[in-house]
């Protein structure tokens, strides 16, 4: 009897411990597959798409989804499944130039606010609450509005609206590390100014930008489909998933659903696979969210 559960006790210590996985492992591959399947489906549409997805007449008029048409045709009669395919290198495309630009030059910003602090970040972080009165994208259709359409205009207006976000950020991990015992190390060992915050406490303090990265993304892409949508985003003849939205909008009423269901499924996709990467980015780089 002894001897059994002696025998029973070693098998129990031998037997691997099955680990629960973290809600956020599910989320970072759910995440990160989906922005690969976009990615590839944007790249693509370079080399390859079923029809040309700027001329209209390849089928007839609101053609419902069918073998020569998967996704149907809109009211033009232009093939639905290639004009996604090209709408997904423009909102991605806008979406991360927009993006890198507000990380680039927000983070720069708040770095150098958070680490000299005084006057330079009072002038700041003034600017950016008034800035930031503003509903961001009221202040791209103002602006748009203003300046004229074009891929160009809504890049730098997104990337514009996305800096203040950056720029907090950035300068409030600054000042939360600028006096911890690495930093006082860089500074005794004669160090710059500008090496300490921009060698040492930018490294130490990225993990949150780069989580904010995906979030900023999925709103730079809805608020790119909502000006295409309003007619005040790129030109009404290019496969933008808003503004195929908005010229199927007509045919809602009269049973012709897909040719705004699918952009819409598209800009959903997209932007939930962003929240969901962000939200995992989230959680692996700051231990306390950790699950």
């Amino acid at each position: 009897m002894t001897h059994a559960v002696m025998t029973d006790a070693k098998l129990a210590k031998r037997a691997p411990v099955r680990r629960r996985r973290p809600r956020s492992y599910w989320a970072l591959r759910i995440g990160l597959g989906l922005l690969v399947f976009y990615v590839a489906v944007a790249l693509l549409s370079f080399v390859w798409t079923p029809y040309d997805a700027l001329t209209p007449g390849v089928g007839d008029g609101y053609d419902a989804p069918s073998w020569a048409f998967p996704l149907g045709t809109d009211r033009l009669g232009a093939d639905m499944l290639s004009r996604l395919m090209v709408g997904a290198r423009y909102d991605l495309g806008i979406a991360f130039a927009a993006v890198s630009i507000a990380l680039t030059v927000g983070t720069i910003v708040g770095v150098l606010a958070g680490y000299h602090g005084g006057a330079l970040d009072t002038a700041v972080m003034r600017g950016v609450e008034i800035f930031q009165a503003f509903p961001g994208l009221l202040f791209a259709m103002l602006v748009v509005q203003a300046v004229g359409a074009g891929i160009v205009n809504v890049i730098l207006v997104l990337s514009f609206v996305g800096i203040p976000d950056y720029l907090r950020l950035a300068r409030a991990e600054i000042r939360a590390k600028k006096d911890w015992q690495y930093a006082e190390a860089a500074r005794m060992t004669g160090n710059l100014p500008w090496r300490v915050a921009f060698r040492h406490l930018l490294p130490n303090s990225i993990g949150p930008l780069l989580a904010f990265t995906s979030i900023n993304a999925a709103f730079s892409a809805l608020v790119t489909a909502s000006l295409g949508f309003l007619g005040l985003g790129l030109g009404p003849n290019v496969p933008e998933w808003g503004n195929m939205i908005a010229r199927g909008q007509d045919g809602i009423m009269t049973g012709q659903w897909w040719v705004s269901f699918f952009p819409g499924l598209a800009i959903l996709g997209l932007t939930g696979g962003l929240y969901l990467l962000g939200d995992a980015l989230s959680d692996l780089t700051d231990p306390r969210r950790r699950r």
